[in-house]
């Protein structure tokens, strides 16, 4: 009971932590304000945390990790390409859909630190990336994508939509909900903005330029 209750009370500050970030700014917080916000002394954070640097990577390690396991877990029960990246598009969308705060934190300020996008970008991030990149291979091996494509260039180019995706709608603040336009961007990048009659048009000129044509 003992430990429920501190992992309770570390859970608060980390939730605190969100709601302050997202207001004031990671870089104008104080510990104390996310103690204040939490309801806890601010000797309290340095039993859990290190110091305000400790919170935000604890913060996002947590919500990563949880997310990367839902996503693996959820793909485990659905079969091809399409929708193992439908499964992909709606947890990313939901996740920071559902919490403003958080994805405020997530998509403004853990990018104002060089140190601090790179510290996420070989963790966590690259799990999400592995992950992805199973799902594009398989679809690659299953012919239901292109097997020239690069899938470096593609997992980066989904991640890339979605993450604009979550930036628009807070910057917009247009209440909407982000899921719901998981089906449509996978769509979209699966078969291409181009009818499919203008789609096969554009074949020959794309392989004469590509050397195709010669």
């Amino acid at each position: 009971m003992a430990r429920k209750r501190q992992d309770d009370k570390r859970q608060r500050i980390l939730q605190a932590a969100v709601k302050v970030f997202a207001k004031q700014g990671y870089f104008g917080a104080r510990v104390a304000d996310v103690a204040k916000k939490a309801g806890v002394a601010d000797g309290t954070i340095y039993l859990y945390f290190r110091n305000k640097e400790d919170i935000l990577v604890s913060l996002f390690d947590e919500v990563m990790a949880e997310h990367v396991a839902a996503a693996r877990a959820d793909l485990a029960n659905v079969e091809g390409a399409a929708a193992g990246l439908r499964v992909i598009a709606e947890r990313h969308l939901t996740l920071l859909g559902e919490n403003r705060d958080l994805a405020v934190v997530f998509q403004v300020e853990l990018r104002q630190s060089t140190k601090f996008m790179e510290r996420f970008t070989a963790s966590w991030l690259q799990d999400y990336f592995s992950t992805l990149t199973e799902v594009l291979e398989a679809g690659q091996r299953s012919g239901e994508l292109r097997a020239e494509l690069s899938v470096k260039l593609v997992v980066k180019a989904f991640f890339g939509a979605l993450d604009e995706l979550v930036t628009s709608w807070i910057l917009g603040k247009r209440d909407y909900h982000l899921a719901q336009l998981a089906g449509p961007v996978v769509d979209l990048f699966l078969r291409g903005a181009a009818a499919p009659q203008a789609a096969r048009r554009e074949r020959p000129i794309l392989a004469a330029v590509s050397g195709g044509g010669q």
